[in-house]
């Protein structure tokens, strides 16, 4: 079983948010972490939030242990910083759930 996170984000800067996830993708798979899916989209039809989106996608954990562990890692915060509050100013978590 995982634990799985549907997210949605409106990204403004393509390139930074690549190096984003080129230079957490070692981070999240030290704990036991990826992606599943992942999904730019142009046009949302039913927004819950009053947000833009324009990116869709899941991520996975063992556990949501691992996923809090991974998001307060200080090497994953330091890649955070540097480059996704650059690069994203939406983010919702659509659902999260076990699988």
């Amino acid at each position: 079983m995982a634990y799985e996170c549907l997210v949605g984000l409106q990204v403004t800067n393509d390139e930074v948010y690549t190096q984003y996830r080129e230079a957490m993708k070692p981070i999240l798979e030290n704990f036991g972490g990826g992606f599943r899916y992942d999904f730019k989209v142009s046009e949302v039809l039913k927004p819950e939030e009053a947000k833009s989106l324009n990116r869709v996608f899941v991520i996975y954990f063992e556990d949501e242990a691992a996923m809090n562990s991974f998001f307060s890692n200080t090497e994953y915060l330091k890649v955070k910083e540097k480059f996704f509050e650059e690069s994203v100013a939406e983010t919702v978590i659509i659902s999260s759930y076990n699988n």
